[in-house]
């Protein structure tokens, strides 16, 4: 079996942060397969792990290949693991999740990565996937599965453009559009089956819209769709009544973008206001500063300079314990880590409720229980599994209770880190119109950092782009994705993967190249009210005529 692993099959794992040594240098671990399986020599190793993190785009690799991996951010260190699984090009790869923790343009790269490496060594890879978009670029055939069990297997086209599952139907429903007129995401109703205890009949009974009397009592078999596509559900039987998805929950996607010919400091001079009762949302490649930035505002970093004004006072020069325990009653942090951001020695009902115990918000031993059991209702997670520990939940339900933790305190203001990254889709809607509910319920402030673009464009009032420590653009959530002009806004416009085949498969990317330095003073400037760019003062007439020229396009299309 040693002899396989690594180099006939490898895994590339959702979780890098589980899966790096902390204790070795990043190129040692990734040279460390090849030098095993293929008795190279060290240097020769070394080489080899240099020029595959210069492929996955871990910047300045020659001089990183000495650091540990808590010196990268969360985005960089999945790329290491990609490196890694792929050292010694094997012939079959299981990809669980590489791209969740990586923004659009290094996930395109990824992706393309994947694909040459597929067609170069005829590697067969298991691709294993939350994001519909990612499926649609990648995937040949696939197979939808839930309960443990496959509920939908077709070609790629069978799955996107003529579903026949209902749980299919939901995860392709519960997606944003770019186009953003929905104001409520679809969310399939309910929570996932616990695995342990299954339910009897069909294990999509308790959440299915469509369920029958049948499915309660007994599991549905593959019907056949095709001679490529089969679907278990009991809608497919002959004496069942013919439904068809509703149109608002399978549609077809398409974008509306500029094209192009194909190409393949943490935080500095960065400025911006979050009114009360918005969502600012802030997107990046990682390792912008994104997280740097949120950390910043709720000081679990101190800023070295400038000031973080919050209710009118500058939380910078914040100093007692009893004024930082006050202030971050007023402010909360979703992270983006489920695993490294929950104790594994505590219930999750503690977890939850520490926040209750230090502020005093429960009188008695019921009311926190009280309390807690709402929090995991309100996140989608069964109150009964409260008695449990971290490492017996899913990454989605370890967020999900990172979120509850958030929301113990009735914060007015929560940094929403990357909150859904591991979250699958139709979950990920549950929480977004959690989010969403909340603010209008409790007008609730949201400082939402990620990198899935359609999710912040969906969810966010205005938008900030992130890139190298600096805001490049900065407007009303319509402006930037429909009206953005900073290059690097394009470029991240152009790589959101959509979950369409066709699509896919045509896709015209856009390319960032940064300009060189050439003297001239940039800095934010509002080139139509309300929309800035990065910019020098000679810049501004030329973005403002494109704008208005891509304002002219959208008229007439």
């Amino acid at each position: 079996m040693q002899a396989i692993r690594g180099k006939e099959i490898a895994m590339i794992f959702q979780d890098p942060m589980t899966s790096l040594d902390p204790t070795m240098p990043i190129g040692k671990q990734v040279a460390e397969s090849l030098i095993k399986h293929n008795k190279v020599s060290k240097k020769e190793g070394l080489d080899q792990a240099l020029e595959l993190l210069k492929l996955v785009g871990i910047p300045n690799a020659e001089k990183r290949l000495k650091n540990y991996p808590h010196q990268f951010s969360g985005g960089q260190r999945q790329r290491i693991v990609i490196a890694i699984a792929l050292i010694c090009y094997p012939e079959v790869l299981i990809a669980d999740e590489p791209t969740t923790a990586l923004d659009v343009t290094i996930q395109a790269q990824i992706l393309e990565l994947l694909k040459d490496l597929q067609q170069k060594i005829s590697t067969s890879i298991i691709f294993i996937t939350h994001d519909l978009g990612v499926v649609a670029n990648v995937a040949d055939r696939v197979a939808v599965m839930y309960g443990g069990r496959l509920v939908e297997v077709g070609t790629s086209e069978e799955i996107f453009y003529n579903p026949q599952h209902p749980y299919t139907w939901g995860l392709l429903g519960s997606m944003p559009t770019m186009e953003g007129t929905e104001e409520k995401l679809y969310a399939i109703p309910g929570s996932l089956p616990d695995l342990l205890d299954p339910p009897k009949g069909d294990a999509f009974y308790p959440r299915n819209e469509f369920a029958m009397k049948i499915d309660a009592e007994e599991a549905p078999p593959y019907f056949e769709v095709s001679p490529t596509h089969k679907a278990a559900t009991w809608l497919l039987a002959p004496q069942a009544p013919k439904i068809t998805p509703p149109a608002e929950i399978v549609r077809r996607w398409a974008i509306y973008a500029e094209r192009r010919p194909d190409e393949v400091r943490a935080v500095d001079d960065i400025s911006f206001h979050i009114y009360e009762g918005e969502t600012f949302g802030l997107v990046g490649e990682s390792g912008s500063g994104k997280s740097t930035t949120g950390r910043s505002v709720i000081r679990l970093y101190d800023p070295t300079d400038g000031e973080i004004m919050f209710d009118g006072e500058d939380i910078s020069k914040i100093r007692s314990k009893s004024a930082m325990q006050a202030f971050r009653r007023e402010v909360q942090m979703i992270f983006q880590d489920p695993y490294a951001s929950l104790n594994p020695r505590m219930k999750v009902n503690d977890i939850i409720a520490e926040g209750i115990d230090i502020n005093h918000l429960a009188n008695t031993p019921a009311e926190r229980e009280e309390k807690v059991n709402e929090l995991l209702k309100v996140v989608g997670l069964d109150p009964s599994h409260g008695t449990r520990y971290p490492h017996e939940f899913s990454g989605g339900q370890r967020q999900r209770i990172g979120i509850a933790r958030a929301l113990a305190v009735n914060p007015r203001f929560i940094i929403c880190d990357e909150p859904i990254s591991a979250l699958d889709v139709s979950i990920q809607a549950q929480v977004v119109n959690l989010l969403q509910d909340l603010q209008k319920d409790s007008g609730l402030t949201y400082l939402f950092i990620a990198h899935d673009l359609s999710m912040v464009k969906h969810i966010s009032d205005r938008i900030g782009v992130m890139h190298s420590g600096r805001l490049l653009e900065m407007g009303s959530s319509d402006d930037v994705y429909n009206f953005g002009v900073h290059p690097y806004t394009e470029s991240l416009l152009s790589a959101i993967p959509l979950p369409d085949p066709d699509y896919e498969r045509t896709r015209k990317r856009i390319v960032y190249k940064p300009q060189p330095e050439d003297g001239k003073e940039r800095k934010l400037r509002e080139i139509t009210p309300e929309h800035y760019v990065y910019c020098s003062e000679d810049e501004i007439e030329v973005y403002r005529k494109k704008i208005e020229e891509k304002k002219a396009r959208a008229i007439h299309e």
